[in-house]
């Protein structure tokens, strides 16, 4: 009796290798993608986005990295900047990225500042067509306080972030990029901020790794209506 336990035990192990065994195979076929499995890789869209701008010199630099990349991003910008830099929000605009409003002051929305915070955005469009010469239908909130009646008063779509690195509080590029890589999966949004050096640096870094992973950097748009 205790030969054929054995026995049997052996026959069981077997299998479970051969299974395992099974499975390593199948799996080799599966791409991993930092840390995340994927059955192709060819084709996954993420999304690059970027608050608060432009600035006069880092957004230049970034849209010309960007471009050397053939990536795509989408720019968050406030009023009070497309006032201040209207010629690098046209290039934006002529280089294919989407712009997207982010109140004239950077203004949190709040209980008691529902109408001025209405007002910015209204005048943060005005000032963004005078540029583009279109309306803009996206807008990102800052802090991501937000109130849906605004998407039908309004007729904006809020577009908020699955990707945070607070790059806005590090200038470690390390450290920037590494967290989005490992988080970075299809459909992914990422938030970043086009008024640092280690940002430029980094976001350029982060289209470079993803792009040979088999990521293609497109607009929000793509991502929410596609």
């Amino acid at each position: 009796m205790h030969l054929k336990k054995r026995i049997l035990a052996c026959i069981l192990l077997l299998i479970m290798l051969a299974a395992l065994c099974i499975y390593g195979v199948a799996r080799q076929q599966i791409i991993p993608t930092m840390g995340k499995l994927s059955e192709d890789k060819d084709g996954r869209k993420i999304a690059l986005t970027f608050d608060d701008g432009p600035h006069p010199y880092y957004t230049e630099q970034l849209l010309k990295g960007l471009k050397e990349r053939d990536a795509k991003a989408t720019f968050f910008i406030t009023g009070k900047n497309v006032e201040e830099y209207p010629e690098i929000v046209k290039k934006i605009y002529e280089d294919g990225h989407l712009i997207g409003n982010h109140t004239y002051n950077h203004t949190q929305l709040t209980s008691k500042n529902t109408e001025s915070f209405k007002e910015e955005i209204i005048k943060t469009n005005e000032a963004i067509k005078q540029v583009t010469g279109e309306d803009t239908i996206y807008v990102r909130p800052p802090y991501g306080s937000w109130n849906k009646e605004f998407e039908k008063e309004l007729n904006m779509f809020p577009v908020l972030w699955t990707i945070d690195p607070l790059d806005w509080c590090s200038n470690n590029v390390s450290c920037i990029v590494d967290t989005v890589c490992a988080k970075a999966d299809e459909n992914e949004i990422i938030l970043m901020h086009d008024q640092y050096k280690s940002t430029v640096t980094a976001a350029l870094k982060i289209v470079d790794q993803l792009q040979k992973e088999g990521y293609e950097f497109v607009t929000v748009d793509e991502l929410l209506f596609d």
